[in-house]
């Protein structure tokens, strides 16, 4: 095994000591004056944050010594095709996929349909994500090909956002908004920025900084149009089923 793999592992874990401190110390708290939980739950609850202390410690190394070296890398040589239209497919897939193994993503789809008694199904929103994601990432592949300015995008989709607001329930424009935030998950950051940094990186007049990076602000805006697009058709379905 190479050992250099968890070189400045013990910086991460005091870096993760500390970022989990303060939920322990409100569970202590709670507990105390409030919860007053039985003794195995608390043992329970104690093993999970063992399990989380160690996960999160665990991928963020790995983060460092693997999905970002691997990402830029990818980027680099996917920047450096002959054919550079590729890359906007190639970053739907890529949008994708991540949206689909996002840890957030699944806990945020599986409460939404608990919430809604099953009327907006986990699987439906697990796949408007995605796919919005997933279009996000092929429009900023698109914007670091052509170099134009990201508020060409940001502009646009907030006015329709809004527009969006007052043609969908509430219930759809409270979900959408916190799906913006969930999307902008560690798989997504972590992988698919540094892809698209290396691909700024090896495009010509393209710069790493100003042209690789705003891609975040975008997988944030994806999920709130396309969860907001939803509720506009489940209104559409819940008319036409109320009139016939």
């Amino acid at each position: 095994m190479n050992i250099t793999i968890f070189e400045g592992f013990t910086e991460v874990l005091v870096e993760v000591f500390f970022a989990l401190l303060p939920l322990l110390v409100f569970f202590l708290v709670f507990q105390f004056f409030f919860l007053k939980l039985e003794k195995e739950k608390i043992i329970n609850i104690g093993k999970g944050m063992v399990l989380s202390f160690f996960g999160l410690a665990l991928f963020l190394q790995g983060v460092h010594v693997g999905f970002f070296p691997a990402g830029e890398l990818m980027g680099e040589v996917l920047g450096g095709l002959s054919c550079s239209w590729i890359l906007i497919p190639i970053g739907f897939v890529l949008g994708f996929v991540a949206t689909f193994a996002e840890p957030a993503v699944r806990i945020l789809n599986e409460q939404v349909e608990k919430v809604s008694g099953g009327y907006i199904s986990e699987r439906v929103m697990l796949y408007t994500l995605s796919i919005g994601v997933g279009v996000s990432i092929a429009l900023s592949m698109l914007r670091i090909l052509a170099g134009f300015s990201l508020w060409y995008y940001i502009i646009p989709g907030y006015l329709l956002a809004v527009v969006l607001l007052f043609l969908s329930s509430n219930t759809f424009s409270a979900i959408a908004f916190d799906s913006g935030g969930v999307a902008t998950g560690p798989m997504t950051v972590t992988f698919i920025l540094a892809i698209a940094v290396g691909v700024a990186s090896v495009t010509e007049g393209r710069d790493p900084l100003m042209d690789g990076f705003g891609m975040i602000a975008l997988v944030a805006l994806a999920p709130i149009l396309s969860v907001l697009i939803l509720g506009v058709l489940f209104e559409r379905k819940g008319r036409e089923s109320n009139e016939t």
